[in-house]
């Protein structure tokens, strides 16, 4: 047994992540484990470009509200102490609300030594869409 010290606090790199998003491993894979995570902040707003994970990525979330979003449209809103799971392969982006901070813990399994594909950033239409999914506009109708 040891004590697992986190890594060093570092900013997520433009070619991966939309707005302030910070970084602190805390497990990487050893053999013969292919588990490892972090904790990962955003700041409102702030998210991951779209991406999938060879086999699949276990997201809890320990505080504040943020977005979950697939390709096909569908959107997960996650709260401290709920987790989100997707599958292997599945093009997905996550990150904080436009009004709160995130931070949740991001598990992946290694698949030999591979944890993701980067793709695209996600566009601002994109976002809010996802954003209009889990807080609908009140309507002249509905006042």
């Amino acid at each position: 047994m040891r004590l697992a010290v986190p890594g060093p606090t570092s900013k997520g790199p433009d070619e991966k992540f939309t707005g302030d998003v910070y970084l602190n491993p805390l497990h990487s894979a050893e053999s013969p484990s292919r588990l490892g995570f972090a904790m990962v902040r955003f700041a409102p707003g702030a998210r991951t470009h779209w991406h999938s994970h060879p086999l699949g990525q276990t997201l809890h979330c320990t505080d504040g509200t943020g977005l979950v979003a697939t390709r096909d449209g569908t959107v997960i809103l996650m709260h401290a102490g709920e987790t989100v799971h997707t599958p292997p392969g599945e093009e997905h982006w996550h990150g904080a609300t436009p009004d709160s901070r995130l931070c949740h813990l991001a598990l992946v399994e290694h698949d030999d030594g591979h944890t993701a594909t980067w793709l695209e950033p996600v566009s601002d239409q994109d976002y809010q869409a996802a954003q209009s999914k889990t807080h609908p506009q009140t309507t002249a109708e509905q006042r």
